[in-house]
């Protein structure tokens, strides 16, 4: 019988792994049996199965409409991928070209400026909420989604660089010695070398930025005041009131929100492997 190197064998590792897979698998599965009970609610029973199976939490959030008749889901599902993308694609590129330069050229201010990014990280985002919103007030950028744009790249760049920097110091500067004397400059270097070979790094934090805007509930919670303005994230936010939770319907947008999400995670797999194991150079 073959065992583990610390000689337990494959079943007693099995059977220590069910109660953890249950324990992990139990919240997720009560969100889906809240969002398949119907929007007239679910049994207070803590078994994670529905009772009953119903799919009108989902036709009610999906179907959601504003009170001048508009689809006000397709509205506030547009914002979101607006959002997102559109802090993906600020993020990535600031981070690339920041990284590259921080980790390439040598520069008065190098090591601030790093610090400075690290900086940002150690505080939580809710302390720049208010200097934030006098910003946006004063740009008259309130319920504008090239401010919620603005306001998370401010979050999301500091980090992507410090990762990107990470992952292009591991690459070996003599491949760009070499295509420098090869007669490469150094656009060339970085759009047709460096880059390529990020790949799955630059994945890994495109993925980071896009979460990050997807998910984010208080900044845009605070700058969008308009129903038709809103987030995904702040209209499941509209399911909970002073008295009572709409549980059915908390649970279902849940699920539509995580949706996107975890398409990404399916189709970005092998870049995500890549960009946590792999090395610049494949021998």
């Amino acid at each position: 019988m073959s065992t583990s190197r610390k000689g337990f064998p494959p079943w007693a590792l099995h059977l220590l792994l069910v109660p953890i897979t249950i324990a992990t698998l139990y919240p997720a599965l009560y969100v889906i049996k809240l969002a398949l009970s119907g929007t007239g609610g679910a049994s207070a029973s803590p078994w994670p199965w529905p009772e009953t199976f119903s799919l009108d939490a989902f036709v009610a959030v999906v179907g959601h409409k504003g009170s001048d008749g508009s689809w006000l889901f397709g509205r506030q599902l547009a914002n979101s991928l607006i959002v997102s993308l559109a802090t993906t694609a600020l993020g990535i590129v600031l981070a690339c070209t920041a990284a590259y330069g921080f980790a390439r050229f040598e520069f008065p201010g190098r090591r601030a400026g790093m610090l400075g990014f690290l900086a940002t990280q150690m505080f939580p985002g809710i302390l720049t909420m208010i200097p934030l919103y006098v910003l946006m007030q004063k740009l008259n950028l309130l319920d504008s989604m090239l401010g919620l744009v603005l306001v998370y790249a401010t979050t999301t760049v500091p980090f992507c660089t410090w990762t990107l920097k990470g992952y292009f110091d591991t690459l070996p500067k003599e491949i760009e010695e070499s295509a420098i004397i090869d007669g490469a400059t150094r656009l060339q270097i970085f759009w047709r070398i460096i880059l390529p070979l990020s790949a799955p790094a630059i994945a890994v934090t495109a993925l980071f930025s896009f979460m990050t805007a997807w998910n984010e509930f208080v900044l845009a919670y605070t700058f969008l005041s308009r129903e038709a303005a809103y987030t995904l994230p702040v209209q499941i936010r509209g399911y909970v009131g002073d008295k009572d939770v709409q549980w059915a319907l908390f649970a279902a947008a849940s699920l539509v929100v995580s949706a996107p999400v975890m398409a990404l995670f399916y189709s970005l797999e092998k870049q995500l492997v890549g960009g946590l194991t792999a090395g610049g150079v494949k021998g």
